[in-house]
């Protein structure tokens, strides 16, 4: 997965669980884009002391999935829900049963990973 995207996910997952002010830098960081500089201006530490922070704001992410899984999850479930829209968009009255049997299948894949 692009770095970019898998940081957005973890933080949308789990960004709630790092308090405000580590929050407000990973914010900075990895969504507005500002350097390390910047935001050491900003926030009135050292350069260091923002990527020291940055890093341990990621691998925090990272522990928390790799311990819940909840974007894995999500993903898997996105991608079935992909393949369950593509069968309805391809829909006739000829392939109604086999249709209705795949979804039916993805669906019961859906629930077995919840």
């Amino acid at each position: 997965m692009e770095t970019k995207v898998e940081q957005a996910y973890l933080y949308d997952f789990y960004g709630e669980l790092l308090n405000q002010h580590q929050r407000k830098v990973y914010e900075d960081f990895f969504f507005n884009d500002l350097s390390l500089s910047e935001i050491a201006e900003e926030e009135g530490i050292s350069r260091q002391g923002v990527h020291d922070l940055v890093r341990r704001c990621t691998r925090a992410l990272e522990e928390y999935e790799n311990k819940l899984h909840l974007v894995e999850k999500f993903l898997y479930i996105k991608e079935k829900v992909g393949a369950i829209q593509n069968l309805t968009s391809s829909y006739d009255a000829k392939n109604q049963e086999t249709i209705r049997a795949e979804i039916n299948k993805i669906s019961n894949e859906i629930l077995e990973e919840l």
